[in-house]
């Protein structure tokens, strides 16, 4: 294609103004009870289970941290069984950290479907989960070095970190999901 131009004329008219920008998708409308027509917990059901999983881990922590035979047992395993937990923890913490990594710069997860400028900006449960997949990135690096040095305090520590990591996530996660309905 191409443009025939007078002399003196740089570029084709209308050149110099500014794109429109991209139209903001409207918000559902609401139903008389004062809700958009979707339930909390049919939004995403995992919430309940995350929650309950990060008690869980802190409740382990605590429990492990307390019985001395118990957290024997576990820092030491025989020693075929002691290598694959740190090769895996350390390798599941390179991939949570990658993951994080991924969702941290904005990288949507499906590459095929194009975000809106809007959505990039604005995607504050996804830093929030990329922010939970660094401390969970954590916590499998130092339950892999509590197992390799054979030492229980970065093992109870990995459990903490998770534990209060998954709990306050999930609970910034159910007040951002609250808050975009307002």
């Amino acid at each position: 294609m191409t443009v025939d131009l007078e002399p003196g004329h740089r570029r084709p008219e209308g050149a110099d103004r500014p794109e429109p920008p991209e139209p903001i998708p409207p918000r559902p409308s609401r139903s008389p009870d004062g809700r958009d027509g979707r339930d909390a917990d049919t939004d995403d059901p995992t919430r309940i289970a995350w929650l309950v999983a990060g008690a869980a881990a802190i409740a382990a922590g605590t429990a492990l941290g307390w019985d001395a035979s118990a957290l024997g047992a576990v820092v030491t395993p025989p020693p075929l069984i002691r290598a694959a937990l740190v090769g895996g923890s350390s390798a599941l913490g390179v991939v949570l950290l990658l993951s994080a990594l991924g969702r941290l710069a904005d990288d949507p997860p499906e590459a095929a479907v194009p975000r809106t400028s809007a959505e990039r900006r604005r995607d504050i449960a996804g830093m929030i989960r990329g922010v939970r997949l660094v401390f969970l990135a954590v916590a499998a690096l130092a339950a892999a070095s509590g197992w390799l040095l054979g030492h229980p305090l970065p093992l109870v520590v990995a459990l903490v970190i998770a534990g209060v990591d998954v709990l306050e996530t999930s609970f910034l996660l159910i007040v951002v999901a609250l808050r975009s309905r307002d």
